[in-house]
């Protein structure tokens, strides 16, 4: 059985220290409580992978590479090409990650930005298709946590956006029963820029971007993806504790502002 280990009382006291502050409307890094930490964008750090991306969130740091590789389709969707997120939370990171299967924190990461990139349609899925009901190409995303100072899943989301749009594939043809590459790469194709937003809930203030030490204050977490049309494509809750109807329409409003805001700038980079 698991429990919650109790926290010495110096930690005890920065929590409280941090919860009082953000009461007051104030922040340890002193951003307003609806601004992100800076963000920092590089695309093509991985040679052997098809498309790659590293993202700084402040000092949280991300890296993606995207794979493409011939498979066979689900037998639910004979016509479409495959999708896979995996998240690999590197024990160097911090030192609640250990090696070994992954965590239910590396479970739910994955789901989110899989979500994301699923429902926006992000991926033309039917284009992937080489010979429908036998062979098709198969995307994986492989998002490495490096550095985890809070809000992993915004810089996940941002990194993964950021190596499909980087991505370069050969074109496939089957010849006989086998199947070829055609002369020449081109670009994954990418149709939407889902941008996932995180707020924290810390005693009545909601949060953007949280940091690790307001993560580990907060009672509720809340990511919205939205679309390239500004429009929701995913939600995720996480916390103990809820949201009003009022804070949810904040917290929708506010992250249609950042989402448009960090999808330029991932696309500025990834695109260039």
């Amino acid at each position: 059985m698991s429990h919650t280990p109790q926290l010495p009382p110096v930690a005890k006291l920065e929590q409280k220290t941090i919860v009082d502050m953000i009461s007051r409307g104030k922040r340890i890094d002193e951003r307003s409580p609806e601004s992100y930490r800076p963000i920092q964008i590089q695309v093509g750090l991985i040679e052997k992978a098809n498309g790659s991306a590293q993202v700084h969130l402040g000092k949280s740091k991300i890296l993606v590479g995207v794979k493409v590789q011939t498979g066979e389709p689900f037998p639910d969707t004979p016509d479409e090409g495959v999708l896979t997120v995996n998240v690999e939370l590197v024990p160097l990171a911090s030192p609640s990650f250990e090696p070994g299967p992954p965590s239910e924190q590396a479970i739910e990461l994955a789901r989110v930005v899989d979500r994301g990139i699923r429902e926006s349609k992000a991926i033309d899925v039917k284009s992937l298709v080489i010979q429908k009901g036998k062979k098709v190409q198969v995307v994986y995303v492989d998002v490495y946590v490096l550095d985890h100072d809070g809000n992993l899943i915004d810089a996940s989301a941002m990194a993964s956006l950021a190596a499909l749009v980087n991505a370069k594939v050969s074109k496939m043809e089957l010849k006989g029963d086998e199947v070829v590459a055609k002369p020449g790469h081109h670009s994954l194709p990418v149709n939407n820029y889902p941008i996932a937003v995180t707020f924290a809930k810390v005693d009545k203030t909601i949060l953007v971007d949280p940091s690790l030490e307001e993560e580990q204050v907060m009672s509720a977490r809340l990511t919205v993806t939205i679309d390239k049309n500004g429009s929701i494509c995913a939600m995720q809750k996480g916390g103990l504790s809820g949201f009003s109807v009022e804070e949810l329409k904040k917290a929708v409003g506010l992250a249609v502002q950042k989402a448009a805001e960090n999808r330029a700038k991932v696309l500025a980079v990834a695109k260039g």
